[in-house]
Formats: C-alpha cells, structure tokens, sequence
C-alpha cells in the first residue's frame, strides 16, 4: 500500500491493486449532497463537524506557499521556481511578519530558512506546527547537520533541504504536490460514500477478517437462537450482539444486558429469573427477572466465562427448554428470547480445566464469532480514527478536520492493547483537549506518547530482548491465548513456551 500525505486535510490515499485511488483517511465530510452543503452558512444553528475547515479547503482554488527567508535572492529563487506552477506565493524576509502570513492565510506549505536573525527557522517552525499542525514544513539551511534534521523531523517538519536548492527537483516535487491536491478536491465528493459504506450496525471496518464477519452476522440474524461471540476485551462484542438484535425478526423487542461478572453469586439467581413473593426474607413481592423482562427480544450476556458453576446449570436449562423458574416457585415459564453470550476467555481451555461445563459450551457455540484484535486488523485503524473523530467533534461541538501527519504515525505504531476501546477514549480524549482544527500530538493520551520514547530506548535491546518484549506484546493482544500468539508469531508453541518460561512474568502467562 502506497501513502502519500498531502495538503491541508493529511489525505492519504491508498492504491489497490488495480492501481485504482481509494480514500482511507481525511478531513470530515458531512453526508449532505454538495449542493445541499452549498445551501448553508456559518450563521446556521445547526452545527457540523469540520464544516469551516472544509469550506477553507474546498475554496481554495489554488494551493498557497509561504516561504520565510532573510536572504532575498532565496525568496526571489522561490517565487520565480513556482511562478506558473498554479500556486500563490507569499514571502517574508523577517521571520515575524512570515508568522503573521501564515496565521493570516493558513498556506499549505511554509519553507523556512534554518539560520535567521530575531527568531530561528526551528523556533518558527515549533511555532507554526502549534498553530497548525497540518501545514507541511520545509527547512531550508546551507549547513546541514544530522542533529539539526533530525530534530526538524522530530518536531514536525516535512523535509529538510540542503541549499544550493535544485530547481529541478524543487519544481517536481512541488508538481506532483499540486497534483495531489486536486485529486484531493476530487475526492471530497467521493468521502462521504466511503465512510458511510464502510460501516455495518455501528461498526466501521474494511479489513477482510471484519468484512467476513458482517456477512456472517447478515446471515445468521433472522435465525439465531445463541450466539456465543469471543474476542480480547474493548474488540465490540457488545456491537455485535446489537447488531444481531436489530436484523433479526425481534428488533421491536427489547435488549437487555448483563455484565456476568458483576452480578454476586447468592444474588444471581433471583436477579436472572426472577421471584415470587416470600421466597426469601425480604421477598415482598414478585419481581421478574433479566429473563423474562427480554421476553420477545434478546439477552446479551457479557463475560459468559465469569459465571459460577452452579448458575450454569441453570442457565442450559433455559437454552434447552425456552422456560424459567422463578426462585420460590414451583411453575416454569415458557420463553420467547435469544441469548448472545460474549466472552474474553478461551472457553475450550475453561471446559478442559473444568470451569465451565461442556453442554452449556456446546449449547451456546452453535454459532461462533471470534472478534480479533486490534492489531489484527491495522488497515482498519484510519477508518476508526476519522470515525471517531467525527463523533467526538459532534459531541464536543468542535470544528475538528482530521489528525496530523506525525500524530497518525503515533496512533498507527502503538499496539492496542485495549483495542477498540482504548482507541476510543484516545480519540475522544485528544478531541476534548484539541482547541484547532487538527489532533496533534500534545493531544494524545500520555500513554501513546510513553511508548514512543519506550520504543526509541529498544533501539539499544539485544535481539533476544526485543524477542521476549515482543512475545509479551503479542500475547497481551490477544488475551492471552498462546496458541494465537504461536500463530501470529509463526512459531510453534513449544518456542513460545521456551521464551515465555524466559519472561517468568506471571502478567504475561495467562491463559493458554
């Protein structure tokens, strides 16, 4: 897949493998029809997300370039390269004026010089990143030094170019950069269509493992009866025992919900089915229990795993005979009710060490769906980034295009360990502390930014280290499931075993 970032709105396109332009990740873009978009103005109660920053884009018929320079045969260089490039061209020699112009006109790319009075290009261009972290940055300096790019690459900055500048390859570059753009502005029609068809009952995905699943869901939704749904925690099993229930034939009726895990074991029982009055001291009157308050609808039983043996029991009788019994009573009722039972566990291995009884496991597993992780499906990553994005920027009434360059590449190397939850929160947590137009770095979780700096003190670990931080990372995405880490690793079990029984870390060694 070939990336290529550009522009005002970090447009990445992607080509398949037919060559053809696909969107994966932009500014947002309200479902409205053009014309419908052309109809509104900025005096309109109702709000949409991003709607000043895409205007800006959208009517910017030719791309802007700022360059800031003390030496004015450089500014007279540049704006002679660009001259009938389809670009404007502003330029500065005093390095606060060429601020000015930018906060002024927000360009798309700023060159500044490296080494000017007053004020330092590397000071000019923390300060241009802060204001907008989606302006492309270009460093310009007749002293190159390693130290100083890097610290330029670090800090934002596109590229850092090494004067004498070559005209040839300046007006390339700056060619095809323009091109880019206006393939952008074509594909602002098409973003719309792309986000909403990649989305399924609330899920957004592309990724084949995911797109298989939808199709899975689809078919077996008008006939379920159980359904039991595995994955590592915040993958949407919840999502999808909603999206069962709304394309199956009791959409009408109602949903209820029960964490396993939350509920006491002495307690359980009453709470699951109910009880008549005089049961149990305390027991003043008849109360109907999850069960049968989800009568002609679905029950979702989250951490299936969690529930005691003697609830299970119980439970299968349900499953088996579509009745209950409520505490106290000697009358069974008859059911109307579909059960999605989700679970983080590896049932199999609980049923083999005797946790979870083998009927109801069978019972439940007429259908099984397995959720994978987060890192199992990064091509999915920038459809959810601008997904919740556009979420969270309708919640906090914020006008938010989108997510820099430098700060996707943070969110696309960390390992999601939460998976879509944590993503989530991180998305909406940048989005709470974001007060421009883009998410940018200084938005993001401490956590994410943590790793990076984790990630750059491994440059220094032996192979074998790196080894061992790896299988332990691997394992955690995937819950703890050793024979998928095996899997992913593409080693075999025993190797894993080996490296494992290295760690001694007894986080790590969950369940296998």
């Amino acid at each position: 897949m070939q990336l290529s970032h550009f522009g005002k709105c970090e447009r990445a396109l992607c080509l398949d493998n037919q060559g053809t332009p696909s969107l994966l990740w932009g500014g947002i873009v309200s479902s409205l029809s053009r014309q419908q978009r052309g109809q509104r103005n900025h005096s309109d109660s109702e709000w949409l997300p991003g709607e000043e920053f895409l205007k800006t884009a959208r009517d910017a018929s030719q791309p802007l370039i700022v360059v800031v320079d003390d030496e004015q045969g450089t500014l007279d260089l540049l704006t002679d390269v660009f001259k009938d490039m389809g670009v404007r061209v502003l330029t500065a020699a005093d390095p606060q004026v060429g601020l000015d112009l930018i906060k002024q006109n927000r360009p798309q790319i700023v060159f500044l010089d490296l080494n000017m009075p007053k004020m330092s290009g590397m000071q000019l261009l923390e300060m241009v990143i802060n204001f907008d972290p989606a302006i492309e940055v270009f460093l310009l300096t007749g002293d190159y030094s390693t130290a100083s790019a890097v610290e330029a690459i670090q800090k934002g900055a596109a590229d850092y170019l090494t004067k004498p500048i070559s005209v040839t390859n300046l007006r390339a570059r700056v060619s095809k950069w323009v091109e880019e753009m206006q393939l952008k502005r074509e594909t602002f029609q098409l973003d719309g269509e792309l986000v909403s068809s990649f989305k399924f009952q609330g899920m957004v995905a592309r990724s084949p493992r995911m797109l298989e699943i939808f199709s899975t869901l689809r078919r077996i939704a008008p006939h379920f009866r159980t359904v039991l749904v595995g994955g590592p925690s915040g993958t949407g099993k919840e999502l999808v025992a909603r999206a069962l229930h709304q394309m199956s034939p009791v959409a009408n009726g109602p949903f209820i919900v029960c964490n396993c895990a939350g509920v006491p074991e002495n307690l359980a029982e009453s709470e699951w089915f109910g009880y008549v009055k005089g049961a149990f001291t305390g027991a003043n009157q008849d109360k109907l229990g999850l069960f049968e308050h989800a009568h002609g609808g679905t029950v979702f039983l989250d951490e299936i795993g969690e529930t005691p043996l003697s609830l299970q029991a119980k439970l299968l009788r349900v499953l088996q005979s579509h009745e209950i019994q409520r505490v106290g009573s000697p009358v069974a009722r008859k059911l109307d009710v579909r059960i999605v039972a989700a679970t983080n566990r590896d049932l199999k291995q609980e049923v083999r060490e005797k946790r979870f009884r083998d009927d109801l496991y069978y019972r439940l597993s007429v259908v099984d769906v397995k959720l994978p992780a987060l890192a199992e499906r990064k091509e999915d990553l920038p459809l959810l980034q601008r997904h919740f994005v556009e979420k969270f920027a309708a919640e906090y009434r914020k006008n938010i295009g989108g997510i820099s360059r430098r700060a996707q590449n943070v969110l696309s190397r960390y390992y999601w360990p939460g998976n879509i939850r944590e993503l989530e929160n991180a998305i909406g947590n940048a989005c709470m502390m974001s007060d421009g137009p883009m998410i940018d770095t200084c938005h993001l979780p401490s956590e994410l930014l943590r790793q990076e700096t984790s990630e750059s003190d491994s440059l220094m670990l032996s192979l074998e280290e790196v080894e061992r931080s790896h299988a332990r990372r691997v394992l955690e995405m995937v819950g703890g499931n050793k024979l998928r880490a095996a899997e992913i690793l593409g080693i075999s079990r025993s190797t894993l075993y080996n490296l494992l029984g290295e760690l001694a870390d007894g986080k790590v060694a969950k369940s296998s």
